[in-house]
């Protein structure tokens, strides 16, 4: 079959992917900028991409007309500009369009359980794109979730920062509203199960795991698995706001997404009884064992993908092509070169910075940059990188995003997703003589950008220093 999938940059399509072309599929990509999608890492002739923006009507006639099936995995509550409710229906609403001019049979949406009359805005929003959805043309096929579990999940991640940081919490009374956890693994099996199967066609189904748990259990699980001890107890004066406050400051999510959070897990998520599981014969997997594979991937180094990786940077919106070239003029520069000592060593040094391994040099004054991120809004320093030794245009990366990235070149460029009153480029490379440049280009807004470089000069000669040097020698 020919199929589109759409939100390829995304969490869950990038683990449906591989699935799908090793069942044989033909797939065809979505995605909004191409620079962010590495189609060398699947090796499949079977895989084409096209650049679409379900946001601008004149990009949707790229969508081939011969597909099969559609999934719909687009989401935007992790943005901070705009109606995320109203940005999700106008996508929809072209998404249609362009579908019922196609030969497809039928479009899988992945949803958000419904079964309280009281929704948050995330989840009216996921129920408004239903009903956008919905055609006489073509067949839908709606699966909803709650709580998804995995490596490199918001969901995962945020019960990950909370137990290994807090031994003892203090949390609000969302902590007892109930949920349905449900692996990654069955949401992929669920998603490629259904596909053509005309049992589904024009129906919704509740997809989760075996267990129905509080969130404050679910803590507790994980906690038990990770052997740690845990003390949680609940207030009931603790607001929305200071709640958000509480996971934005705790977690590496940022207050956007922490405030839509907060708003969805005060309603009850609990799956409606369906047949679905024996239809597919998929055996749920329970939160504990889901827990468990989720740490599998991440010590053996092979997490597919991360919420990490969505675009954060209003300026990144446009695209990363926009940010390869970096500017010259109006710009503040630093730049260090140094004689490698070992070629491969000092890429392997430059393709693993971040996260775990840190920036080579003063690394506490990186923590305290990124910790005066958050306190201003700011991505922070707590994101991580999503593998500890791959890494590709579109990654996160702590502070940075990678815009640029090429082995064979000795290349990697990295744009600042910091709070910064001016942009930010970070780059590493080596040429033919073995000689490595390190490259911090800034270009300021106003006079406050041009006081913020002044001020950075004296920390820039400590860091960028240090930093060479350990990734040359």
């Amino acid at each position: 079959m020919k199929i589109l999938l759409t939100g390829a940059t995304g969490y869950i399509a990038k683990r449906l992917l591989p699935v799908l072309l090793a069942n044989g599929h033909e797939v065809v990509c979505c995605v909004r900028d191409t620079n962010r999608f590495d189609v060398t890492r699947f090796h499949s002739e079977r895989l084409s991409v096209v650049e679409v923006d379900f946001l601008n009507t004149d990009e949707l006639a790229r969508i081939p007309a011969d597909i099969d099936v559609a999934f719909y995995l687009i989401h935007s509550m992790a943005t901070k500009y705009g109606s995320f409710e109203e940005m999700e229906a106008i996508s929809a609403g072209n998404f249609k369009k362009r579908l019922e001019q196609t030969r497809v049979r039928q479009v899988i949406y992945l949803s958000g359980i419904v079964n309280t009359a009281e929704l948050s805005k995330h989840l009216s929003s996921r129920k408004n794109v239903e009903d956008i959805l919905a055609s006489r043309v073509y067949a839908l096929t709606t699966l909803k979730a709650g709580i998804i579990v995995g490596s490199g999940s918001a969901s995962f991640e945020i019960i990950r920062d909370l137990v290994e940081k807090l031994p003892v919490m203090i949390a609000p009374r969302w902590l007892g509203t109930k949920c349905q956890p449900i692996a990654i693994r069955n949401v992929v099996e669920f998603l490629s199960g259904v596909m053509m199967k005309q049992e589904t066609f024009n129906k919704s189904f509740d997809i989760g795991g075996p267990d129905i748990l509080t969130y404050k259990e679910m803590l507790l699980r994980f906690a038990h698995i990770r052997g740690l001890r845990r003390w949680i107890g609940i207030v009931p004066v603790m607001t929305p706001r200071l709640s958000c406050y509480w996971l934005y400051f705790v977690t590496s999510i940022s207050y956007s997404l922490a405030s839509h959070l907060v708003n969805s897990m005060k309603v009850e998520v609990v799956c409606n009884e369906n047949t679905l599981e024996k239809m597919l014969g998929i055996t749920p997997i329970s939160y504990n064992r889901s827990i468990e594979l989720a740490f599998d991937k991440i010590e053996q180094h092979q997490v597919l993908s991360s919420w990490k990786d969505a675009l954060t940077s209003h300026n990144l919106e446009i695209g990363l092509s926009h940010f390869i070239e970096v500017p010259v003029f109006g710009c503040y520069k630093d730049v260090r070169k140094r004689k490698v000592r070992d070629t491969g060593e000092s890429m392997e040094k430059i393709w693993s910075i971040g996260g775990e391994n840190g920036w080579y040099y003063a690394d506490l004054l990186w923590n305290i940059r990124g910790f005066m991120d958050r306190l201003v809004g700011g991505v922070g320093i707590r994101r991580g990188r999503t593998s500890q030794g791959e890494i590709a245009a579109g990654d996160a990366l702590d502070l940075w995003r990678v815009v640029y990235a090429d082995k064979k070149e000795k290349r990697l460029l990295l744009f600042a997703e910091m709070k910064l009153p001016g942009e930010a480029w970070l780059e590493f490379k080596i040429d033919k003589d073995n000689i490595l440049q390190q490259t911090a280009t800034f270009r300021p807004m106003g006079i406050w950008g041009r006081l913020y470089w002044i001020a950075m000069l004296p920390f820039h000669g400590v860091l960028f220093t240090g930093m060479i040097r350990n990734i040359a020698d």
